[in-house]
């Protein structure tokens, strides 16, 4: 089973490709550059370093949101192009379980957050499941303890603390919020080193043979991002809109 993972929804920009659970090879930047200028390249860079050929793939995994409004619509067209010209199915994950699953195996709560501003974070808390004989199922979903949503960070810690558990965060919401999580956490925390804190191609692919293995997947022309929340663009709209009534 061979996926292509795309994940855009962040900072940062990342394309991978995993056969039956072997990473073949990943590419991700977190540096200045839009996603529309790095996607493709990256995506080509990686083809020829791994001398894939794309019709070999069997779907194409996108990280589906929540996100970057821009940043998802990016990653979105690039995976609808691909599987419409290649006839391949997508499938996809949801942002917040995608930067979870890189602490797969965590004994404590996972919490992804990402900055979604006005003192907001997209999050979720997620867990993985011992098996009876004690081992970890790595083929397993993480369970979702606290489904993604859109939340201001204090509600986030006033939910965390009714959890009583240790914690460990990560995504790009933890340098903005920090200094709160610092202040305000309760529970027992810690911060995900930075190799694993930010979005990562190779664990939506992952995540991806899961999906598939389990017959989730949609055609390329019926997928849409997961936005979760309106658009600033939308949001003062209908502010404009309010006030001049």
């Amino acid at each position: 089973m061979k996926i292509l993972g795309i994940d855009s929804s962040g900072l940062v920009a990342s394309v991978a490709v995993t056969n039956d659970g072997v990473l073949l090879g990943e590419y991700t930047t977190n540096y200045k550059k839009t996603h529309s200028q790095t996607l493709l390249p990256m995506l080509d860079e990686l083809k020829k370093m791994i001398e894939l050929d794309l019709s070999t793939l069997d779907a194409i995994a996108i990280c589906a949101g929540p996100g970057s409004f821009t940043g998802l619509r990016i990653g979105s067209a690039t995976a609808k192009g691909l599987g419409l010209a290649l006839d391949k199915p997508l499938i996809e994950v949801p942002t917040l379980e995608g930067l979870a699953y890189n602490l797969c195996g965590s004994n404590a709560l996972v919490c992804p957050i990402m900055d979604a501003r006005r003192n907001q974070v997209y999050t979720a808390v997620y867990e993985f499941e011992e098996e009876p004989d004690g081992s970890l199922e790595f083929k397993a979903l993480p369970r979702e303890v606290l489904a993604q949503t859109a939340m201001d960070i204090h509600e986030l810690l006033s939910q965390l603390e009714k959890l009583n558990r240790k914690v460990v965060f990560l995504g790009d919401g933890v340098p903005v919020f920090s200094e709160v999580i610092r202040k305000e956490c309760s529970v027992p925390f810690s911060f995900a080193p930075a190799h694993v804190n930010a979005q990562r191609a190779a664990s939506i692919a992952a995540l991806g043979e899961i999906y598939y293995s389990q017959g989730k997947t949609v055609s390329a022309a019926a997928h849409q991002p997961t936005y979760l929340r309106k658009s600033q663009a939308e949001r003062e709209k209908e502010e404009r809109s309010a006030q001049s009534v």
